[in-house]
């Protein structure tokens, strides 16, 4: 790739990595162009966090301030029994990253924007995708669904764990870790006497119930249970919900009017099985992968902030092999993996017991979860939970300064 022209490079991903990587690349002087499967902007989604390292990332791209002014407002977690009695509980605390992160954001709240900050330099196109590809020496030539065919420099995949244009492309580097496990999201309407807490609801059969606050006037909640055969996951939506309520009869708390309002508001139900991608590489010539389509872990805490930090790192070492003499993608792309692999797989190294212990399935076994709760939620042990089970204090790398990843400096 030459300096003295902008490569073009196609970012396949409109959410949260797609978006943070298309910031970077058109700062450090490529031309990129992102790829969204959806017909229009996704802004269904739950309660995210951003840890760590991710508050750096904020910074540098200049978006804190809007991303603060869009935080769920949620006060902490409430661990409860089926008739909602509160065991145990943590609160948020300002500065510190526990189960309730400090910056704790809607998805599509932060997806908006993302793509608010490459709305004047980057073309985003909408309701097509990846159908093949083929790279040479000098290139990759695309095909799209809609039978459209395009030449980029590079084709950067920054999608979600299940990829598709990951699986089309690179599946001999793929290994899928399934943790049986299926997740229920959905939003439901708030009531007057709803509060601002994240109740967290586990029961016997391996049922757990979430319900958190958002900054929109609604409530994200979600079911999860375990389910060794994946079949639930092949079910359309009205059958799934049918399943749930099946399963979840008797379960206590606000179970039942969960079910209800995941069926009152279909397009914002989807379902989700917990499994990790991991890559043996993260590139394959000029193909290269981020976000949760390379390293996807679960609902770990960790997905937004690994996202954010990949797609900087990855924006920058791409934006250094423009510059450095004799320097290519190939380099760019070892340099980002060298960075990040650790770090990343420290995110996927889930807790002993995780996520059975969370899923209890008999009573002795909930009794077991119960104490745990109130053991990690003890102010003597919180400090050692944040280092040790978040993941967010773990093998963080320094991250390089790249000059021109500051939004106070100029596009060139």
């Amino acid at each position: 790739m030459s300096a003295q022209t902008r490569p073009r490079v196609l970012v396949t991903g409109g959410s949260i990595s797609g978006p943070a990587l298309a910031w970077g690349l058109l700062r450090e002087g490529f031309q990129p162009v992102v790829l969204e499967r959806s017909p229009q902007r996704r802004g269904a989604g739950q309660n995210i966090d951003i840890r760590g390292l991710g508050h750096e990332i904020v910074r540098r791209m200049g978006i804190r301030d809007a991303v603060l002014g869009q935080l769920t407002g949620e006060s902490g977690t409430r661990f409860i029994t089926e008739q909602g009695r509160v065991y145990a509980e943590i609160e948020r605390q300002e500065g510190r990253d526990g189960p309730t992160a400090e910056l704790e954001i809607l998805r599509g709240r932060l997806a908006d924007i993302l793509l608010g900050t490459i709305a004047d330099g980057v073309e985003v196109r909408y309701g097509d995708f990846v159908a093949g590809a083929d790279q040479d020496a000098t290139g990759i030539d695309v095909r799209f669904d809609s039978g459209r065919r395009e030449r980029f420099d590079l084709l950067l995949i920054a999608e979600g764990r299940s990829s598709r244009t990951r699986r089309l492309l690179l599946p001999e580097q793929t290994h899928y870790r399934d943790k049986g496990l299926n997740v229920a999201f959905g939003t439901i309407d708030r009531r007057p006497e709803d509060d601002d807490w994240w109740y967290f609801m586990t029961t016997t059969r391996g049922r757990v119930v979430n319900a958190r606050p958002d900054n929109v006037g609604t409530i994200r909640a979600s079911l999860s249970f375990p389910d060794r055969s994946a079949g639930f996951a092949t079910l359309p939506a009205a059958a799934q919900i049918d399943f749930l309520r099946a399963s979840f009869r008797g379960a206590g708390w606000q179970t039942e009017r969960i079910l209800d309002g995941f069926a009152a508001r279909p397009e914002e139900f989807y379902t989700d099985r917990w499994g990790q991608v991991v890559m043996s590489r993260w590139s394959a010539g000029r193909i290269g992968v981020v976000g949760d389509a390379a390293w996807g872990s679960g609902p770990t805490g960790m997905g937004t902030t690994l996202a954010l930090v990949g797609a900087h790192v990855l924006a920058g070492e791409l934006g250094r092999s423009l510059r450095e003499p004799g320097d290519t993608h190939v380099g760019a792309f070892a340099r980002y993996e060298q960075l990040l692999r650790r770090y990343v797989d420290s995110a996927q190294g889930l807790a002993p017991g995780m996520p059975r212990l969370m899923h209890p399935e008999t009573s002795a076994g909930l009794v077991l979860t119960r104490g745990l709760h109130r053991v990690v939620t003890s102010r003597a042990l919180r400090p050692v939970v944040e280092k040790m089970v978040i993941t967010s204090q773990k093998h963080e790398p320094r991250l390089p300064e790249y000059s021109r990843l500051r939004a106070r400096t100029a596009v060139s």
